[in-house]
């Protein structure tokens, strides 16, 4: 299957340290501007007490809404290397927070870089982020004999397959995404010489984990 569109699915923290300072990183999906700054004001003030809240979030199908900023730190530091972590890595509705606990040892503007890209980097490592995928979940039934063929195409493509049925026939329901559709029913179709029945298409938006299939 093609590459969807990534997003965090759970929350994750990390942390780092770099020469006796502590970098906190905490990241949250969000799907608004509103939920983003409701997310920055909370960690603001759990942790009050820390030198700097650096933050950076992205919303939109396009990441159309980019936000950040570097909370007091040297301009150009944090916040947007912060933001260039999450561009990089493609991750779509989400809002990532850096504390900083300074340990006494200016990193300078390079260490700063350095530092912010890694929590980020880090943080987004430790949450789970899935592909969201726009296609249907298909129906195939077959009699037994041709259903080792359409088992060989699905493993060989990689296609989930969610449910399979036995009865007076084998009926399979497989997830695909709008560009793997007409392939996998060309296929199927070819390589039981017409035998194998179509009956049930229902459109939706999943999310792969590996081969595992979330419905959205």
């Amino acid at each position: 299957m093609k590459n969807g569109l990534r997003f965090v699915w759970e929350e994750g923290t990390a942390q780092i340290e770099e020469k006796k300072s502590k970098f906190i990183t905490t990241v949250r999906p969000v799907h608004s501007e509103e939920e983003a700054l409701e997310m920055i004001a909370g960690l603001k003030k759990k942790y009050w007490d820390a030198t700097h809240n650096c933050w950076a979030y992205c919303v939109g199908d396009r990441q159309q809404l980019q936000r950040c900023s570097d909370d007091g730190e040297p301009q150009g530091t944090a916040g947007r290397p912060m933001l260039e972590v999450i561009l990089k890595q493609d991750v779509h509705d989400v809002c990532v927070v850096v504390t900083r606990y300074f340990g006494g040892t200016l990193l300078g503007a390079g260490g700063l870089v350095r530092a912010y890209s890694a929590a980020t980097a880090a943080g987004l490592g430790a949450a789970r982020i899935l592909e969201k995928c726009k296609g249907k979940i298909l129906t195939v039934r077959s009699d037994y004999s041709d259903s080792g063929k359409i088992q060989y195409i699905l493993a060989q493509d990689q296609v989930p397959v969610l449910d399979t049925r036995y009865t007076d026939c084998v009926e399979t329901d497989l997830a695909v995404d709008e560009e793997t559709e007409g392939l996998m029913k060309k296929k199927i179709t070819e390589a039981t010489a017409g035998r194998a029945i179509w009956t049930e298409e229902t459109e939706m938006e999943f999310a792969l984990d590996g081969r595992e299939v979330i419905l959205l």
